[in-house]
């Protein structure tokens, strides 16, 4: 398993490497030059050459290339034009609360829907059967933000169950430590300040889930169908094992791999942002964050976006690979 791990993470070197080359040539090809993108089309050109050179733009280019190397290994992603901060600092802030969001949608879409896709495929032809595959089909065609809207207006603003919007009530007066703010509460034992960040994730936690469940029973139901007509399945059941070893040993562990792929790019897709989810329920997180700075051509928060999501996708695929591993062992020998 180590040897495994250490073959998958030189292989993520080139990736990032290239990674990097490209967000480099996307930087020196931005429309006047980064100078225009930092001071807007009213610098002056005295101004643009001042930026030049405090950039090191007049410098060969391979020199610029690995100074943007060095800064990217040190996570000096630059300051942001629009809030005058760090990027990195941005980042840190603000990060947790997508982190959150998305742990608890793809909790709330594996925890139904692999077992709803299991059943459905258990049960085909039958009414949950055709329930499940109908409900994933109005999950996907229903727009996230819509959605949204519906769970708020209904259970924040009638009901009175949910909190309408942020992360946690600042009245608490929560102690902060990672930023996190779950596990601070867990961390620091202020049990009180732990749930109410929870309460305020569930509402956009569901809406932002609506689409990974509906993938997921999907891809399951489709998954298991398969692997019931194999003959490894029917020769367990003639052996006569019972439904549960059957159901644990044979038909999910075999049935998970393609699962696996789809949460793996799910996951990885909820954390670039949930911009519209964020937005509805006003929720602090990276989504909304990086959306402004597209209207505001703020290109370090862009870049440094970028960057940390590509990482971001790297570490989650490589979960990916271990998960395959630990399914079928087989994997590790190929």
């Amino acid at each position: 398993m180590f040897r495994f791990i250490v073959r998958r993470l030189l292989q993520l070197i080139p990736t990032l490497f290239g990674l990097s080359i490209l967000l480099f040539i996307w930087l020196r090809r931005l429309p006047g030059g980064p100078e225009t993108a930092i001071l807007g089309e009213r610098g002056t050109p005295e101004m643009r050459a001042e930026i030049r050179r405090n950039l090191g733009l007049d410098e060969p280019i391979m020199v610029q290339y690995f100074r943007f190397l060095r800064r990217m290994i040190r996570l000096d992603l630059g300051t942001s034009t629009a809030t005058k901060r760090a990027v990195t600092t941005e980042f840190i802030e603000r990060f947790p609360g997508t982190v959150e969001l998305t742990v608890m949608a793809m909790v709330l879409a594996i925890g139904v829907g692999i077992p709803l896709g299991y059943l459905a495929a258990r049960r085909r032809g039958r009414f949950l059967d055709h329930a499940s595959v109908g409900g994933s089909l109005i999950g996907i065609c229903i727009p996230v933000f819509f959605l949204a809207y519906v769970l708020k207006a209904i259970f924040a603003e009638n009901l009175n169950w949910f909190p309408s919007s942020g992360r946690q009530d600042p009245t608490i007066g929560a102690t902060r430590i990672t930023n996190f703010f779950v596990l601070d509460g867990l961390m620091t034992r202020e049990w009180d300040a732990a749930a109410d960040a929870i309460w305020h994730l569930v509402l956009p936690g569901v809406a932002l889930a609506s689409i990974p469940l509906a993938i997921i029973v999907r891809i399951t139901r489709a998954s298991v169908l398969e692997v019931l007509n194999e003959d490894f399945v029917r020769t367990a059941e003639a052996k006569g094992l019972t439904e549960n070893t059957v159901r644990r040993r044979h038909v999910l562990r075999n049935a998970m791999l393609p699962v696996v792929t789809s949460i793996g790019l799910l996951t990885g897709g909820l954390l670039s942002g949930a911009v519209l989810t964020e937005t509805v329920f006003a929720f602090s997180g990276i989504g909304a964050f990086v959306a402004d700075s597209i209207s505001q051509r703020d290109y370090p928060v862009l870049m440094g976006f970028i960057m940390i999501i590509a990482v971001v996708y790297v570490l989650v695929n490589l979960l990916v690979d271990l998960s395959y591993s630990l399914i079928d062992p087989r994997v590790r020998v190929r």
